[in-house]
């Protein structure tokens, strides 16, 4: 980790851990506040994407919590969701009578070592399942160096070894999974997107205000259109979620896959049209809105293009 990223980094944690502690929590999803909720964190994403990323994954850790039926946190406890599956990261859980812990490394940590405890899954010998993890134990270690692109380097998303760390079951095979606050939880994660995005179009659009211009004038509108009708696809999905929160009409995963790929096209869109329409001053002189492209570049990946839009595409095909 350079001297650049470990600031960064420290500075990501000290305002995370002040935000944990000045008792910061949105909504429950469902709970008929889910538009203030997701309000939250696009102010958060809007304000530091890195910051809004360890917001957001506490934030989530809590609702999956009382989903579940899982332990409350801990006074303080600073949670994290670490539930990437790439190939080349598997974690296996060994159950020993009552007793359950975890062995393999486990890839796109975000808040490594400013998290206290994390939800991981694992793969046991009945199937996929999530256990909470108390990262104060010593079989739990972030390796340094895993992450390289300065977009999100604040966020710490770095690789973590489990070494027989014991872990708590949340819920059985396959809960994380096969419950309604996944897919809702996944559109908290575009608000975010939603945030940073606007903030990034806030550069175009204070440069527009300083005087007319016309192809600067239609490129702003362009994406006013394209705002406005992000802020309106999460109004909209905000208030479905809160009049079916357990997703008795099955809609849920069709819902945050649309919202997030609204969110993903219109963070792209905003990306290339202010990089063009602003051309090289700002990303050479103006530090803030340099780190906001990197970030919202990094994070948007989450989303992954068209692989995302294949699968909103069968159930779509099966109502036919």
């Amino acid at each position: 980790m350079t001297e650049n990223w470990r600031t960064e980094v420290t500075r990501t944690a000290d305002v995370f851990t002040e935000l944990v502690d000045s008792g910061w929590s949105p909504p429950l999803p469902g709970g008929g506040e889910t538009g203030r909720r997701w309000a939250a964190l696009a102010e958060l994403g809007a304000r530091d994407l890195p910051l809004a990323r360890l917001a957001e994954g506490h934030a989530d850790a809590v609702a999956i919590l009382a989903e579940l039926d899982g332990p409350a946190p801990d006074p303080g406890a600073r949670l994290g969701v670490w539930a990437a599956e790439p190939p080349d990261g598997r974690v296996t859980a060994t159950r020993d009578g009552g007793r359950w812990t975890l062995t393999g490394t486990k890839r796109w940590c975000s808040g490594a070592r400013v998290c206290t405890a994390a939800l991981v899954t694992a793969h046991a010998d009945d199937g996929r399942r999530l256990f909470l993890v108390d990262l104060a134990d010593p079989g739990a270690t972030a390796v340094p160096g895993s992450w390289a692109a300065p977009g999100m380097a604040g966020s710490d998303t770095v690789d973590v070894r489990l070494d027989g760390v014991p872990a708590r079951p949340v819920g059985g095979v396959r809960a994380y999974l096969d419950r309604p606050g996944f897919w809702h939880g996944g559109i908290g994660v575009a608000a975010v997107w939603a945030g940073g995005t606007r903030a990034v179009a806030d550069r175009l659009a204070a440069a527009a205000a300083a005087g007319a211009d016309p192809h600067r004038d239609a490129a702003w509108g362009a994406l006013d259109v394209a705002l406005w009708a992000l802020d309106a696809a999460l109004a909209v999905a905000a208030a479905e979620v809160d009049a079916d929160p357990a997703d008795r009409s099955g809609t849920a995963a069709v819902r945050a896959q649309r919202v997030r790929g609204l969110a993903a096209r219109t963070g792209l869109e905003v990306l290339a049209t202010t990089g063009r329409l602003l051309g090289a001053g700002p990303a050479a002189h103006d530090a803030a809105h340099a780190a906001r492209r990197a970030d919202l570049e990094v994070y948007l990946r989450q989303h992954h293009g068209e692989r995302d839009l294949a699968a909103l595409a069968e159930p779509l095909r099966a109502r036919r």
